[in-house]
């Protein structure tokens, strides 16, 4: 029986590739021809043909694999990424495709394979053998992570990426560097009591603003609360996140949200939820109503490491494997669920191995470098809506600020920990090194850039908090068509408790 490599190794020694850990293994080695097959047909994307599996018994009948048609991606830039010897069956229609084992009608007798038995169970074709083998809890190494970048913002030598022009690696580069500056100046502002919550996202800039650079806008973005800089990159404006942690007329949420819960129709993005994880069955979701309208699209949704506790991503990630639907799946695994660390969490090898578990591509990715995370994002998403099927990615990182304004990490973690990753692995430096090697930037730009957000984002608080709050009605409104009578109720009773104690609600509030 072939059994495949938990990591897939790279195929030529010359070349460092993007390599995903497989969906699932084949039945037997009578059905997958060679090994050079089996990675054919995994790391190559489907055109929309039917497929016919080569099994003991000669081809598998087009109408059991119940394919639905896709369009085939533009993957020229996929094929150089992948390099070597590989880089030819890019485009090209697999004869075996190890997404699902194929369900059969069980057979009467067994049939013999390489002097094993084997039958045909409904879920598919499984090898018997005599010798009781447990399957390890863990593997003998750990899953790889995919770098780019060193820690000096150096190329690593044979290493392939998606090659980033002036343009989007300067624009990358200075949306992190104002994600950074928000955080600091809005965190500063809840210290001064200007705002009642705040969310930072502190050493986790690179998974938000690479990824959001390698996504469409008409790809729809399930976020949590960590990823503020996909909609900066999407055109939100600073004004308009003032507006929303000041909770103000004009916020879209009219200051029925907590800070930091962002939401932006016009942009695909949807509104943040407190509640952990809620998040990933809505995307899965929205993808499986994307792939029934054949749309050229996909879903994304983001979530921390302690979401994956969550029955929530688990129930989403099968179903996900099961209806093949476009969804890209993004993990930051910073270390910590609020204070409790991933070794209390799991004991699995992360995040990344639960992905074959489900039948799901999967890829653990270094967070902290942006050219990593684009590239895998943009090959992700090219397999997403290409091949239709959803893909994991495991982006390791660390959480470099508090979880959150409630929070004092320093009770539950080492400060000097703390202020090593948020020196020496800072995400924001290394894409700096790398644009400046490069002749794209230069410290007279740096200073231009940070006094320039600087004075943007404090002119924007500025504004935020002369624009009058919503008023009481609104807390009643964009729920029902006509409200009903509790509702009614509740406000009535709401007005005359303001009128009885004014003195105990803010003047502000219009009644």
């Amino acid at each position: 029986m072939l059994t495949c490599p938990a990591i897939i190794p790279p195929l030529s020694s010359e070349k460092r590739v993007v390599s995903f850990l497989p969906s699932s293994r084949p039945a037997d080695s009578r059905t997958v021809p060679s090994l050079s097959l089996y990675f054919l047909s995994l790391l190559s994307l489907s055109t929309p043909t039917v497929f016919a599996g080569i099994g003991s018994h000669g081809a598998v009948p087009a109408e059991a694999l119940r394919r639905v048609p896709v369009r085939a991606p533009s993957s020229s830039w996929l094929a150089r990424l992948i390099g070597g010897p590989r880089a030819g069956w890019v485009g090209r229609t697999p004869r075996y495709s190890p997404r699902r084992f194929e369900s059969t009608v069980a057979e009467k007798l067994p049939r013999f394979a390489s002097g094993n038995l084997t039958m045909d169970f409904p879920g598919g074709k499984v090898a018997f053998t005599p010798k009781m083998s447990f399957i390890s809890e863990s593997p003998e190494e750990r899953a790889h992570c995919y770098r780019v970048l060193d820690e000096d913002g150096q190329p690593l030598v044979h290493g392939s990426f998606v090659q980033v022009s002036e343009q989007v690696a300067v624009r990358m580069y200075s949306e992190m560097v104002t994600l950074q500056t928000m955080d600091n100046i809005f965190y500063e502002a809840q210290r001064q009591g200007r705002i009642s919550f705040y969310v930072t996202s502190i050493g986790e800039e690179a998974i938000n603003i690479a990824s959001a650079a390698a996504l469409t806008f008409d790809d729809l973005v399930f976020p949590q609360y960590r990823e503020p800089g996909v909609l900066l990159w999407r055109g939100f404006t600073l004004q308009e996140f003032a507006n929303q942690c000041f909770g103000n007329r004009d916020d879209y949420g009219k200051g029925r949200q907590m800070p930091v819960h962002y939401g932006s129709n016009k942009l695909n993005y949807f509104t943040v939820s407190s509640t952990i994880a809620t998040q990933i069955p809505h995307a899965v979701g929205a993808a499986y109503s994307l792939k029934m309208d054949e749309k050229d699209a996909c879903a994304v949704t983001y979530f921390g490491d302690g979401g994956t506790s969550e029955g929530d991503f688990h129930a989403a990630i099968n179903f996900a494997a099961v209806r093949e639907a476009p969804v890209i799946f993004i993990c930051r695994n910073n270390g910590w669920a609020i204070s409790t660390p991933t070794a209390d969490q799991f004991r699995s090898d992360g995040i990344v191995v639960r992905g074959p578990a489900y039948g799901v591509r999967s890829i653990r990715v270094d967070g902290n470098d942006a050219l990593a995370m684009y590239s895998s994002v943009r090959a992700a998403r090219d397999m997403a809506i290409g091949e239709q099927r959803p893909i994991l990615i495991e982006a390791l990182t660390y959480r470099a600020g508090h979880h959150s304004t409630s929070d004092d990490s320093t009770k539950y973690r080492p400060a000097n920990e703390i202020e090593w990753w948020r020196t020496a692995r800072d995400p924001v430096s290394r894409l700096r090194k790398w644009i400046e090697s490069n002749g794209w930037w230069s410290d007279e730009a740096e200073s231009e850039l940070r006094s320039n957000v600087r004075k943007q984002l404090l002119h924007a608080i500025q504004v935020a908090e002369r624009v009058e709050k919503p008023p009481v009605s609104d807390l009643f409104t964009d729920v029902y068509d006509l409200p009903p009578s509790n509702l009614r109720e509740q406000e009535m009773l709401l007005r005359e408790t303001i009128k009885r104690y004014p003195q105990d609600y803010p003047g502000e509030v219009p009644v």
